[in-house]
């Protein structure tokens, strides 16, 4: 079944979405902390109960129609009443963790294939949206998780999706990470961020930084969509593995058929 009109504009298409994004993290107004310092917070202090029965009673648990079945989810699906509403009747910012983006889907499905990827390591979920590609290096030995959303919202679902799948929290920040001093990771995951030309860029300096002020390693997943095929950050990628798309996650992505992680290699 697909999303309502309203709806589909927004899974489908999340660059005509990206300026409420794109102002939080443009305006946050942080200061650069040492990382040590980070305001990052543990996952209980996301639970506000009014939130968190919102997010109950507005999302269904999932975990079929995506790459990775043993991964459960809250999600927007055709049994939630706001898949038929109207997007703008929604009372909180975009709910871009209510989606499991096909870049995250393929992210999380190479981790589960490939635990040597990240057992015993440290990893950075930027734009964790979910949480699914932090839950998945978390099922797969990581010793460091920190998962990165701007939107607080995300951080209470990341917090329950870890409990749908009995794992024990990680912690979850906030803020810009953009903006942060760097910290050493051994890897850094992101999925689906590659929507917007300005974002793009500034992602592209920071994770060159990583790279070589700590020779992290870098793993990008997209389906192909136009603004990250036609970037520069192409010349320094290596495809590591493409995956086809199960039938619900195509038709909820306007056709896409596959998604890829990308090694990157600057």
């Amino acid at each position: 079944m697909a999303l309502s009109p309203a709806w589909r504009g927004f899974a489908l298409c999340p660059m005509n979405h990206c300026n409420v994004f794109l102002k939080a993290m443009g305006s946050s107004g942080l200061s650069l902390f040492p990382w040590g310092h980070c305001p990052w917070r543990g996952t209980r202090s996301f639970l506000d109960p009014e939130m968190k029965a919102f997010l109950e009673e507005n999302t269904e648990v999932t975990s079929s129609g995506s790459l990775t079945p043993e991964i459960r989810l809250r999600l927007l699906t055709p049994r939630c009443k706001f898949w038929w509403e109207r997007a703008d009747l929604w009372p909180h910012s975009d709910p871009y963790w209510a989606i499991y983006w096909p870049g995250g889907q393929a992210l999380s499905r190479y981790l589960l294939d490939n635990p040597d990827i990240v057992r015993g390591k440290s990893v950075l979920d930027l734009g964790s949206g979910c949480g699914a590609t932090a839950i998945a290096a978390k099922m797969s030995g990581a010793s460091r998780i920190l998962a990165n959303d701007i939107d607080p919202i995300a951080g209470m679902a990341i917090t329950l999706n870890c409990e749908l799948n009995q794992l024990s929290p990680f912690p979850i920040l906030t803020q810009n990470i953009l903006d942060l001093e760097q910290d050493k990771w051994d890897l850094v995951v992101l999925g689906d961020m590659f929507y917007d030309e300005d974002l793009a860029d500034s992602l592209h300096r920071w994770l060159k930084g990583c790279f070589w002020t700590h020779r992290t390693q870098v793993l990008i997943g997209d389906p192909g969509r136009p603004q990250f095929r036609g970037h520069s950050i192409q010349r320094q990628l290596h495809k590591v593995v493409e995956y086809s798309l199960p039938e619900p996650t195509r038709q909820e992505n306007n056709g896409l058929t596959t998604s890829a992680v990308w090694d990157f290699q600057p």
